[in-house]
């Protein structure tokens, strides 16, 4: 059963992070709800009270008392001023970012590491992310989108740990997770600890998805995992590290900040958008099955305010829905700029519980043109990590056949994945 998240209005000023430790030792420090080690400020009254990780300063702020301190954040990275309180359904914009609770800490924060789409969050999917200053704090930001998708043993030189606080979607082609594995990586290699500071999955009540194949590996999808991989960034972390996916097999001296009053079947509700095209929690839910547009000439929204909520083309046939993509915030050159889309509206679709290919299926059979809906650069046999699905979809196989093919890859899967959970 799911329970709808939202903010409570009658609780105390908390702040932010957590604490990793990186380096060559294998080990894993987990605050969880169990665990008496992670405290927070107030004592949790109920249990419908969820406290994130960025929430628990008991936990973590003596981890960076004293040191030097980088951080891998963006616009997400938050603590909030309010308890989340599950039996809630007003939602209160009651946070400040981390960065700027930490410096009120007086922790030494001496720069911040910036994703794909920046530390603000403002850069279009796939658009290149400088370098630059924060004008808040007057941080440098060192971006990890681009060139440099992992931290150089230069820009780690001056730090004594690192702190990770990113919301994830859960997708595996959502990079951010991309991201972890390479900070998790240059930390191992210099030896600095890293702190992961745990958020909710709001994509995490289900496993779904073709598994990766290794020949695939891509910034949009880097380990052996299916499409919706259903964990946290704090149990992904623990993959990361126990799976030996870090080069040499180096393992990653790791804590993890585990939420309280958290299970994978909880519906989270994002206060702030995750990145410029996931605005809403629909486009949220949709977005493991409408991404897989991305590598073909259908259209998932950009360029318009219901991005991955509608899919559509011109070489798709007229229907009741259409829309014409223009440049917007978070899509500077939109697929279809001025041009008329014929397609289909999903905003009203029930919460999915599994990938969805109908969309996909009933595109490519109803396409005017078969052979140019699948873009010639392979980026959909990476975005599904397999050159399978797509022969299956122009072989014209049915949806129960398809996924029928993902069961053993799925089955192992969930074996690993059991090793790693912190919510069961």
């Amino acid at each position: 059963m799911s329970v709808q998240l939202m903010w409570c209005k009658n609780t105390v000023l908390l702040f932010l992070f957590l604490g990793i430790s990186c380096g060559k030792a294998n080990k894993v420090d987990v605050a969880s709800r169990t665990n008496t080690t992670a405290e927070v400020i107030e004592p949790v009254k109920n249990n419908n009270t969820l406290v994130i990780g960025a929430n628990q300063t008991n936990a973590y702020l003596k981890l960076l008392k004293g040191k030097r301190v980088g951080v891998v954040a963006n616009q997400t990275s938050v603590v909030f001023k309010n308890e989340i309180d599950l039996s809630q359904t007003d939602n209160n914009d009651n946070y400040i970012h981390l960065v700027d609770s930490l410096i009120s800490n007086r922790i030494d924060v001496k720069k911040v590491f910036a994703p794909e789409h920046g530390f603000r969050g403002k850069a279009d999917a796939g658009e290149v992310v400088k370098d630059g200053i924060d004008t808040k704090t007057g941080l440098p930001i060192i971006s990890l989108y681009g060139k440099n998708k992992k931290p150089s043993a230069e820009q780690l030189m001056d730090l004594d740990i690192v702190v990770f606080d990113i919301q994830d979607v859960g997708a595996r082609f959502y990079t951010y997770i991309s991201s972890l594995h390479y900070v998790m990586e240059a930390c191992a290699e210099a030896n600095i600890p890293v702190v992961i500071f745990d958020r909710p999955n709001p994509n995490g009540h289900y496993v779904d998805g073709p598994i990766l194949e290794k020949e695939h590996k891509s910034f949009v999808g880097m380990h052996p995992i299916p499409v919706v991989h259903g964990m946290t960034i704090g149990e992904y972390a623990q993959m990361i590290n126990g799976e030996g996916w870090l080069n040499n097999s180096l393992k990653c001296n790791l804590t993890v900040i585990a939420m309280k009053n958290y299970n994978h079947e909880l519906t989270y509700s994002l206060p702030i958008k995750p990145s410029p095209n996931l605005p809403n929690d629909i486009a949220i839910n949709l977005y493991p099955s409408l991404c897989f547009f991305e590598g073909t000439n259908v259209s998932a929204g950009r360029g318009t305010e219901l991005q991955f909520q509608i899919y559509g083309s011109p070489f798709l046939p007229k229907s009741e829905f259409e829309f014409t993509p223009q440049p917007n915030f978070g899509s500077k050159y939109p697929k279809y700029k001025n041009e008329v889309c014929n397609g289909y509206n999903l905003t009203t679709t029930p919460k999915l519980k599994a990938l969805d290919l109908s969309y996909l299926i009933n595109a490519y059979k109803t396409t005017s043109d078969k052979s140019k809906f699948f873009l010639s650069n392979g980026f959909f046999s990476k975005l599904a990590g397999t050159k399978k699905l797509q022969k299956q979809i122009e072989a014209g196989e049915s949806i129960e056949n398809i996924k029928a093919t993902w069961k053993d890859g799925l089955d192992n899967f969930n074996i690993v994945r059991a090793k790693y959970l912190l919510y069961k």
